[in-house]
């Protein structure tokens, strides 16, 4: 029953990206795995990694554009988030080397022995069960949003000021991290994992599940935020973007519209960096740096914000470039990037997707006008160029 809402809560498009990211999450890993390494079909593992780290980031664009596409918050701090979901992964991989690392202690992970730490941080307790790092997965983030957007909405922080401080609060993170005393590795971060569920990490099996969890991961999340963004709260979503005074007068409490589409958004950026940690294999303070967060709202314009299969689109087109280009072009792909966020942004204000949707919407409707006009004797003249101009708009 529940499945059924969330699909009818769907449009068009944002099932058939679900529906083609469902099949690659299958597909994918049965050509990895099933397949010889000198069949023409294989998928190669270098492939599975990079196109998991990909998914990852669509997931991250997505929780950016529930809060900026549909809700008018321009956070420049997701980067937070993802680097928050990102060490709890990062320490439970940490918790299950044991003795396995450079120096053989039990408990303790190589740099704190190197640091000379006598005993396990409080906050590191737990982390060697893997349900509580899931939980610590989407609860940290979720409840620093909280926490977070309860003292910014509550004091009807808005506009360029909410984008400001959080910005600011994904620097102040990054330096904390950056600090050797915190026990989270410093500026080397966590990394040289081993297992994952008691699986080698570097197992073929491991890489082609990790593959399909993302993309489980991003479909589940297209379906939920489709089915928000579609439904009464969604409505008032929009409302608050385009009105928020208006919508206020009408009685709706707008801090906790805002809060709650807030921390959701946290939540699904925590779990693209607890899915991209393994991938990658490391994390460090530098997923905090504020040029991250920055680069995830490039990703969501050029796909088209307020569309939600948009940022997908984007993240994913974005990435496959800058890696093509930092190994074509090393020393020009910054430069790039710039090109294509300007052309975009002159161009396609709109993003990708959202350019096309104005098109066929123009179109259908000349179409429209056309077949009333034939039925009542071509007096459609006028009617058309502004009928179009409108849907322009």
């Amino acid at each position: 029953m529940i499945t059924r809402r969330l699909f009818l809560g769907s449009d068009r498009l944002v099932l058939g990206f679900i529906v083609v990211i469902v099949v690659l999450g299958i597909l994918v890993p049965v050509l990895h795995l099933a397949l010889p390494e000198s069949h023409a079909f294989h998928v190669p593992t270098y492939l599975v990694a990079l196109s998991g780290k990909y998914l990852c980031f669509a997931l991250l664009a997505l929780a950016l554009d529930l809060v900026w596409g549909f809700c008018g918050i321009l956070s420049l701090g997701h980067g937070a988030f993802f680097g928050l979901g990102g060490y709890a992964m990062g320490m439970y991989l940490m918790r299950n080397i044991g003795t396995r690392g450079v120096y053989g202690h039990p408990v303790l992970p190589d740099f704190m022995v190197f640091l000379n730490w006598e005993q396990l941080p409080w906050y590191w307790h737990g982390f060697d069960h893997f349900w509580f790092a899931a939980l610590m997965v989407v609860l940290v983030p979720g409840l620093l949003a909280f926490i977070f957007g309860w003292f910014a909405f509550s004091s009807r922080v808005t506009g360029v000021y909410l984008s400001i401080i959080t910005q600011a609060m994904t620097f102040a993170l990054m330096l904390a991290f950056f600090r050797n005393d915190m026990g989270f590795g410093g500026n080397n971060g966590l990394t040289d994992f081993k297992d994952l569920l008691g699986y080698s990490i570097q197992s073929p099996g491991v890489r082609a599940g990790l593959f399909a969890a993302s993309a489980l991961a991003l479909a589940g999340a297209l379906a939920l935020c489709s089915a928000i963004v579609r439904s009464k709260l969604g409505k008032v979503l929009v409302a608050v973007r385009d009105a928020e005074s208006r919508t206020r007068f009408l009685g709706y409490r707008v801090e906790h519209v805002k809060l709650f589409a807030f921390t959701v958004s946290a939540m699904l950026a925590g779990i693209a960096g607890a899915l991209y940690v393994p991938q990658v294999g490391i994390i460090n303070p530098g997923e905090f740096a504020p040029a991250n967060s920055i680069e995830i709202v490039v990703w969501t314009a050029i796909g088209g914000r307020g569309t939600l299969a948009g940022p997908v689109l984007g993240a994913v087109l974005v990435n496959v470039g800058k890696s093509y280009f930092t190994a074509a072009l090393p020393e020009l792909w910054l430069f790039a990037l710039g090109a294509l966020f300007v052309g975009v942004t002159l161009f396609l204000p709109k993003g990708i997707v959202g350019t096309a949707r104005a098109a066929l919407a123009v179109r259908r409707e000349r179409r429209r006008l056309a077949g009333c006009g034939q039925g009542q004797g071509g007096g459609e003249g006028p009617a058309l160029p502004a009928a179009s101009a409108q849907l322009a708009e």
